[in-house]
Formats: C-alpha cells, sequence, structure tokens
C-alpha cells in the first residue's frame, strides 16, 4: 500500500510539473502547477472510485459510454447539415450531444452492467474473482403476502431482488381497484416494497424488460427468469408448477413456512386446545400456533378444554401439514398430575407467561 502511495504521489507532481512547463491555456506558470495538482489528485480520486466497481459495471459503463458516444456522433452530423448562422451555437450544441449522450450510455451502462453474463464469455471475463449476486424476481402475490419482508430482515435473503415494472403496474392497479378488499391488499404490497427497499442491506433493482406479446404477468415472470438465468420467488402454486416445467427455479415461501413447523412424531405427548368438532365420529379439532390442523380421536366431548394427547402419526400434504392424535383419559390423567407437582415458581412463571 505505500508503494502504491508513492506511485500516486509522483503521478501527481508528474502532471503538475508538465503542467508548469507547458503553461497550457496561457496560464501562469504557479497557477498552471496549481491546476495540475488539481487535476491530478481528481484522477486518483477517480481510481479509487473505479477500484471499488465490479467487472460487470465497468464493461457496461465502457460499453454504454461507446454507444453514447457514437450517437452523438451522428446526431452532430445531421446538426453540420442544418444551416445555423452562429458558428458557436453549433459548436455548443454538438458539444452538449457529447456530453450528454456520453453520461447518459455511461449511467445506463454501469446500472445494468450487473446483469451481464461473463461467465459465458470464458476467459478471462470468465474468471472474475468475487462474490456471485443470485438475482431473485418477486411476483405480485409473494409481495402482498409481506412474509418476504419479514425473511428478508432476518438475512436469509442475499443477492439481488429484482422487481418488474410490470408487477409494479400490477401493483398499482389492485391498489386502485374499486373492491376495497382489493384495493387494500393492493396498497399492503406497496407498503411492502417500501419496507424491503428501506433495507441497507439489501440491493433492490426495478428492471424495465416487458415481453408485449406475452399478456399473462406470470408467463411475463418466467420469461424474465429465463433471461437472466434466475429464480422466482413465490407463494402462487400455480405459478410455482408452471415455472417448474419451463425449467425455471422457484423459492415458494409457502414451502419455506411448511419446512420449518415444528417436527412432531408419533408416540409424542403434546397439549392442545380443542377448538371445535371433526369430521369424523367423536373427533375434536385443535390448531397449533403456526396454523397446523391436529385432529383428536375420543375427543368431542373435550370442546372449548386444553387436554394431552398422544400423537399418533403426521401426514403432509400439498396444503401443510396435518397432525392425528389420541386422547386417553388416564394418560391426560398422569400428565395433569406431573403440572400440579410442578415447583411453586414454575407455576407462577406459567401463570405469568399466560
Amino acid at each position: 500500500m505505500l508503494d502504491l502511495a508513492i506511485v500516486r504521489l509522483i503521478f501527481i507532481l508528474v502532471i503538475s510539473a508538465c503542467a508548469y512547463y507547458f503553461q497550457p491555456f496561457h496560464l501562469p506558470p504557479v497557477i498552471a502547477a496549481a491546476a495540475g495538482l488539481a487535476v491530478g489528485g481528481a484522477i486518483i480520486l477517480f481510481e479509487l472510485r473505479v477500484e471499488k466497481v465490479s467487472l460487470k459495471r465497468l464493461i457496461g459503463a465502457a460499453f454504454g459510454s461507446v454507444l453514447g458516444i457514437f450517437g452523438a456522433y451522428l446526431m452532430s452530423l445531421v446538426l453540420s447539415r442544418v444551416n445555423v448562422e452562429n458558428s458557436a451555437t453549433l459548436h455548443f450544441l454538438q458539444l452538449f450531444l457529447l456530453l450528454w449522450m456520453t453520461y447518459v450510455g455511461l449511467v445506463v451502462g454501469a446500472n445494468k452492467g450487473d446483469m451481464l453474463n461473463l461467465s459465458a464469455l470464458g476467459g478471462v471475463f470468465g474468471g472474475e474473482k468475487g462474490p456471485k449476486k443470485a438475482f431473485k424476481i418477486l411476483d405480485t402475490s409473494v409481495i402482498i403476502d409481506g412474509r418476504i419482508a419479514d425473511i428478508a430482515e432476518t438475512g436469509f435473503l442475499d443477492g439481488v431482488l429484482v422487481i418488474p415494472q410490470f408487477v409494479l403496474r400490477e401493483l398499482q392497479l389492485v391498489a386502485d381497484s374499486a373492491d376495497s378488499m382489493k384495493r387494500n391488499r393492493g396498497r399492503r404490497g406497496l407498503d411492502i416494497l417500501q419496507r424491503i427497499q428501506k433495507m441497507a442491506h439489501l440491493n433492490v433493482q426495478i428492471v424495465e424488460d416487458d415481453f408485449p406479446h406475452v399478456r399473462e404477468v406470470d408467463m411475463k415472470l418466467i420469461e424474465l427468469a429465463k433471461v437472466y438465468a434466475c429464480k422466482v420467488m413465490t407463494n402462487d402454486f400455480n405459478l410455482n408448477k408452471v415455472a417448474q416445467l419451463h425449467g425455471v427455479e422457484v423459492l415458494n415461501i409457502n414451502e419455506l413456512a411448511n419446512s420449518l413447523k415444528p417436527i412432531v412424531l408419533p408416540g409424542e405427548t403434546m397439549r392442545v386446545f380443542i377448538l371445535k368438532e371433526g369430521k369424523e365420529y367423536n373427533q375434536g379439532v385443535a390448531y397449533l400456533d403456526d396454523g397446523t390442523m391436529v385432529v383428536v380421536d375420543n375427543a368431542k366431548r373435550m370442546i372449548s378444554k386444553t387436554i394431552d394427547i398422544s400423537v399418533t402419526s403426521v401426514l403432509q400434504t400439498t396444503a401443510g401439514k396435518m397432525i392425528f392424535g389420541k386422547f386417553d383419559d388416564r394418560m391426560h390423567s398422569v400428565v395433569a398430575e406431573k403440572h400440579e407437582r410442578a415447583p411453586a415458581p414454575r407455576k407462577a412463571e406459567a401463570v405469568s407467561e399466560g
């Protein structure tokens, strides 16, 4: 680092000395040397900033600026054919076009550079080392659902979250709906997006890519995922299946929620609150805190009571997990007696928790 600092200092001094000797723009030697120092310092600052930019952004910025210069050159040729009385005005317009289009090309190219797939080029470009950013496209349903923001806050999401412009349009249409329920859902989705954008550790990008020949938003999402080779985040069951048929990876929030539910094994004892009667004879139905349904045999007469049951089986369905259990008066009495024999502080703690 010290050697590099010395090289930078020598570079600035050389520029200052050259300016002092050649006196550009007929400047006095001292002012020319000071201007050389300022220009050298600006170049070093630019170099320090460029060091932090990824290769993808550099390539995108270079390509965009070249296109901007080429476009400005073509427009300057057109302007040169126009009869302008004041030549200074013509030169100003040409210079303005050059600076403007170069700047726009530089900024747009740098912003879109993250979408480049350098590994497909192979060679030096494919060997760039650094953290690989995984792009994840959010669909309308997962934004309105809102759990994506809670997951993002925990830090489990990495990479770049991509919000297509056509998804924003759909959210706006839902938020402007005449139906109050749809309107509330749409506004909730917009609030969730605003909440995600404020998270400093997340990189959220809004892309303008659209597919006019595709009408359905779900198919637009699949086409966009194919273009950028990224994943789709959703909780829509149908979109999940269609995307898999098209070879697009899907991150389903509902599947994540189901996988995080507590594991219950047959034979275990658990305490539940019987909420209602079951469909079969003498059954009762309870629900865990995460919404898992528990069907209990011999529990019809225990509705509105908290009882201890023995788990008999666990069934995994597409809608989630179902637990089947059996109520036994003898087992319930034994477990209840254990609770009664618990130490006094323990009971106080349980009462305070309740």
